[in-house]
């Protein structure tokens, strides 16, 4: 409870610090804050361009080093992004935000065993590939009566899924580079 309300002061306090370093942006009636073309260029950049507001972080078209994400408009890498997808599409997909890397199946049951379901949440972890730009989270539930009952999975299956994943994101980047030439 008290960390709780800890977290809200402090959510509180950046917020309004937030709010304070918006002082600029108060337009005042009768001016004419389009007359330079200077003028002009400091209001588009505090809207992030003519790709809408900015709010949080930096323009995304300004970031440099990104690799394949940054061609594509997603935060996270594009290969790891699409061979995630590629190697989880045999589950229902629930959730996918591209920005943030996650993508959550829904639960699917193997051919010809209802008893038995998995989930997946996948994690792209960064904007380049790596070895280690990709997490797979799995969770198994058996039917036991009428209910479903958590069961654990094993740790290797999570890890064959990634190794998947990134043997397809290889394979995605060698296509990408092969096309490019």
């Amino acid at each position: 409870m008290r960390l709780t309300r800890l977290m809200m002061v402090g959510l509180t306090g950046t917020l309004l610090a937030a709010c304070s370093a918006l002082e600029g942006n108060v337009r005042t009636p009768g001016l004419d804050e389009y007359s330079s073309d200077r003028r002009r260029d400091q209001v588009r950049g505090r809207l992030g361009g003519t790709d809408g507001i900015l709010i949080f972080g930096t323009d995304r078209n300004q970031q440099r080093g990104g690799g394949a994400g940054e061609a594509s408009g997603i935060g996270v890498n594009a290969f790891l992004w699409r061979a995630a997808l590629d190697t989880l599409s045999f589950m229902p997909l629930s959730s996918a935000d591209p920005f943030g890397g996650v993508l959550i199946t829904d639960w699917y049951s193997p051919p010809g065993n209802t008893s038995e379901r998995f989930r997946a949440t996948a994690y792209i972890l960064g904007r380049t590939l790596r070895s280690d730009g990709v997490r797979i989270a799995l969770f198994r539930q058996e039917l036991r009566g009428n209910a479903w009952v958590d069961v654990p999975v094993a740790a290797s299956t999570a890890s064959e899924l990634e190794d998947q994943v990134l043997g397809r994101a290889r394979e995605l980047r060698a296509q990408s580079t092969a096309a490019a030439r």
